[in-house]
């Protein structure tokens, strides 16, 4: 039986380079490659990209649309990298354990959008509780992020080393301060909230690794609910989930507890947190991941492996440095 050829528009990116860096040296698959030389060819890209039993595209948001284009062969799948079909109609969403069925959506779709680094955190969080119905879908919500700097790509990675001519001084800084990033959309349908979340992410001056926040007054919910509900619908929602953690719930004291943003990266894990204050009917939800696992490329190859029905059974990992 011939093996699955996979080719990946844009491996030469940061995502790319981390998605093929988990294919390398598989036996269960092909991995096709374009010349270095003729990366700019648009024959050789739409050779390729018709060529293969799965594109997996790792561009920009309009060259991830130019590429679906240029796709002819029915027989062709795509995994896209970018944002431009996370919420577009006939594309499903690639995070398998939204729901139930999820994977065999993904296992039998055509096109599939992998989500956002900071949407899957956040989806993560509220999505079971506006299921639960502890968090209504029309509550003001606010989500916070840190990522380190390998999120922004090429150009950040750059600016972040000290590198090239747009250096960024310090080691961390907000940014989507326009109040519509791009991660939006997918937060809200995929969350199904009713409103926009008020979502402002930041940068640190570390390479991958990321905390996703969603801070709760409890007391400003129509019915009261406590930290081991939440705690009780995360850990309904991920029951058997191979990828997703539920972690003990932290009820707040005395002690200060810290985070390490950086703790799961070269995973495809996440794990999710909630601290309790009850005296003060407050809580804090913090989904902790490696922006480029199960944020970006480790997503991505579980998703490869469902769409192609190829064994799932490993942990995506990836120990090299952030490319740079």
């Amino acid at each position: 039986m011939p093996k699955p050829k996979i080719f990946i528009d844009g491996e030469a990116g940061t995502t790319g380079l981390q998605i093929r860096g988990r294919l390398q040296g598989r036996e269960d698959l092909e991995l096709l490659s374009i010349d270095p030389a003729r990366r700019k060819d648009q024959a050789e890209r739409k050779r390729l990209l018709n060529e293969a039993d799965l594109a997996v595209l790792c561009l920009s948001d309009d060259l991830a649309r130019a590429a679906v284009g240029m796709i002819e062969n029915p027989a062709t799948r795509v995994l896209d990298a970018s944002t431009a079909h996370r919420v577009a109609e006939g594309w499903v969403f690639g995070f398998p354990e939204l729901e139930p069925d999820q994977p065999e959506r993904i296992r039998t779709a055509g096109r599939v959008a992998n989500p956002g680094c900071y949407s899957t955190g956040a989806i993560a969080l509220l999505r079971p509780l506006v299921e639960a119905g502890l968090l209504p879908a029309e509550h003001p919500v606010f989500v916070q992020g840190a990522s380190g700097y390998s999120g922004g790509g090429r150009s950040l990675i750059r600016a972040m080393r000290g590198e090239g001519e747009h250096y960024l001084a310090g080691s961390y800084r907000l940014y989507g301060l326009g109040l519509a990033h791009k991660h939006v959309p997918e937060i809200v349908r995929y969350s199904r909230l009713a409103r926009d979340p008020l979502f402002i992410p930041s940068v640190g001056n570390w390479a991958q690794g990321m905390l996703v926040h969603v801070p709760l007054h409890l007391w400003a919910l129509p019915k009261p609910v406590r930290g081991e509900e939440l705690q009780a619908a995360l850990q309904q929602h991920y029951a058997g989930q191979r990828f997703v953690r539920v972690m003990p719930l932290e009820r707040v004291g005395s002690a200060e507890r810290a985070l390490d943003p950086q703790a799961l990266n070269g995973t495809n894990l996440l794990e999710l947190f909630v601290f309790d204050h009850p005296a003060k009917e407050q809580a804090l939800l913090v989904a902790r991941l490696d922006n480029l696992g199960k944020g970006a490329a480790g997503a991505a190859v579980q998703n490869i492996d469902l769409m192609l029905g190829l064994s799932g059974d490993r942990n995506y990992e990836y120990t090299e440095d952030a490319p740079c």
